[in-house]
């Protein structure tokens, strides 16, 4: 069995069978979620979700690097990087611990 990957589409039937907005509104809600999430994250500021997790915008600094195959030396230039931190609870729930059970 091969994993599955869930998309836009997967979150808005979900939102429309627990919340019972129609597919559209559903469809609407989720991308104006996904829009606030990646323009807070894009001016930098954190986005903490509770019994979730943690995204973070962390700037890395210029340094070198090495290609492996080769050995040359290559200068990675600065950049900012997106780092996800699971919740305790996250983490309870993937490795099958006991977690309060959630309506839909």
């Amino acid at each position: 069995m091969s994993p599955r990957t869930v998309t836009r589409i997967d979150l808005a039937e979900a939102v429309y069978r627990c919340v019972g907005l129609s597919r559209k509104e559903s469809a609407s809600l989720v991308q104006t979620v996904l829009n606030e999430l990646a323009d807070t994250l894009a001016g930098g500021e954190a986005v903490k979700l509770s019994s979730f997790g943690s995204f973070v915008v962390r700037a890395k600094s210029e340094r070198i690097g090495r290609n492996p195959k080769t050995g040359i030396e290559v200068p990675i230039t600065q950049r900012r990087v997106l780092v996800f931190k699971p919740s305790s609870v996250l983490k309870a729930r993937v490795n099958g611990q006991a977690t309060p059970d959630e309506d839909c």
